[in-house]
């Protein structure tokens, strides 16, 4: 009877174990799945906060000045607005004028292209003279004969006049099947078109994201008194001040993190449209722009930073130490911005360990895709700016921290 006591109970509580571990992996599992369908809400909502957060600011000095808020709130969306439109406008200038000379630049790099083949194919044939030993002077072949031709060759002599020569047979009464024509079907398919059918879920579903973000930043800012009041209704006592220290630590991250990011880029753009502009490259300002900011990227934002300006410059035709000195600059921008700027900007306020950052991107660029990518820092940061204020999970948010 002990026995089976004992058992018993050493069987319930693993059944116990099994239905702890279980739940918490069935509802991670529905989780992702709800991250996941639900992808496009969830972008959408994430960019029109942070953008919220960074405009707030601004809303913020004209209701000091009794602006009411609606009416702040609308006069600094018009800014924004007007802002990325003339960036955009810009942008079209450029890229309008580069379309232009698109056959100037595909001569110069597949002269460039050519001319790097040939050094190659002289290196090699130097390399195999050198490295392999002369080969012995072989027999000659032995004589072939000639090739036949319609001199030399025989042809059948050409049947006797009135001899008939023998053909197929047609047997009486036998059912001759029509000859099959034969069908050439003719695959006339533009990979162009073929590409756009692919993605057209994709755009809409980015029209869609870009059509509701306007009226999410505006009705965030106007109604965002009323939002915070309400939502911290939902705690008491100590919970309520743990919320509110947890949005206040959301907003600061978010700020510092995109406010951040876009001060570096606009500094590294800046300066690298000064620098491409005084070394002659082609399109200095898109240039820059595409430099400035892929250099960013965590991880390989200094390779791919290189690619702008040394494509550019060699579709304009550049010397080779134009390039090197482009290059050189792009480098020494990147290791100005990651280890002086960015630690002061924003790694005072995001404080994220290498391996946590890295699992970050993987994760969301899994499930959101170029968009988790770029969102997956920010939520990271964000997840741990409420570990850190509320008190049952600090430790990770210490996990989560440099």
């Amino acid at each position: 009877m002990l026995v089976r006591s004992t058992q018993e109970k050493s069987q319930s509580l693993i059944q116990e174990q099994v239905h702890g571990y279980a739940l918490p992996t069935i509802a991670f599992g529905v989780l992702i799945a709800i991250l996941y369908f639900g992808r496009v809400v969830f972008i959408t909502t994430i960019i029109s906060v942070i953008i919220a957060l960074i405009l707030e600011p601004f809303v913020a000095i004209l209701v000091r000045l009794r602006f009411p808020r609606p009416l702040a709130t609308l006069m600094v969306g018009l800014l924004a607005g007007l802002g990325l439109y003339f960036a955009g406008l810009a942008a079209y200038r450029q890229l309008s004028g580069l379309a232009g000379d698109v056959p100037a630049f595909k001569e110069n790099l597949s002269g460039f292209i050519t001319g790097v083949t040939d050094r190659i194919e002289k290196l090699e044939n130097t390399t195999t003279r050198l490295l392999v030993p002369a080969r012995k002077a072989e027999p000659a072949p032995a004589p072939q004969p000639p090739p036949r031709t319609r001199k030399n060759r025989k042809e059948p002599a050409p049947p006797p006049i009135g001899v008939v020569v023998p053909g197929p047979v047609a047997v009486p009464g036998a059912i001759v099947p029509p000859a099959i024509p034969e069908v050439r079907i003719h695959e006339d398919r533009n990979p162009i078109a073929d590409y756009i059918y692919a993605r057209l879920g994709t755009v809409y579903e980015f029209l869609l994201m870009a059509s509701f973000v306007p009226f999410l930043v505006y009705f965030m800012l106007s109604w965002r008194d009323h939002i915070q009041r309400s939502f911290l209704r939902f705690f008491e006592g100590r919970d309520r001040v743990a919320a509110a220290r947890s949005l206040e630590g959301v907003a600061e991250m978010a700020r510092a993190f995109v406010v951040g990011n876009s001060l570096i880029g606009a500094f590294l753009a800046a300066v690298s449209w000064a620098a491409f502009a005084t070394l002659r490259i082609p399109y200095p300002f898109i240039v820059g722009l595409l430099s400035g900011f892929l250099s960013l990227v965590p991880y390989i934002g200094m390779p791919i930073a290189f690619i702008p300006p040394i494509l550019a410059a060699l579709a304009g035709g550049a010397r080779s130490s134009v390039i090197l000195i482009a290059f050189i600059i792009v480098l020494t921008l990147h290791l100005t911005a990651m280890n002086v700027l960015y630690p002061k900007i924003v790694g005072a306020r995001v404080h994220l360990n290498p391996l946590v950052v890295t699992f970050s991107l993987l994760f969301w660029g899994f499930l959101w895709d170029a968009a988790g990518l770029l969102l997956a820092i920010p939520i990271t940061a964000g997840i741990k700016a409420v570990c850190d204020n509320v008190v049952g999970l600090r430790s990770y948010g210490r996990f989560l921290g440099d």
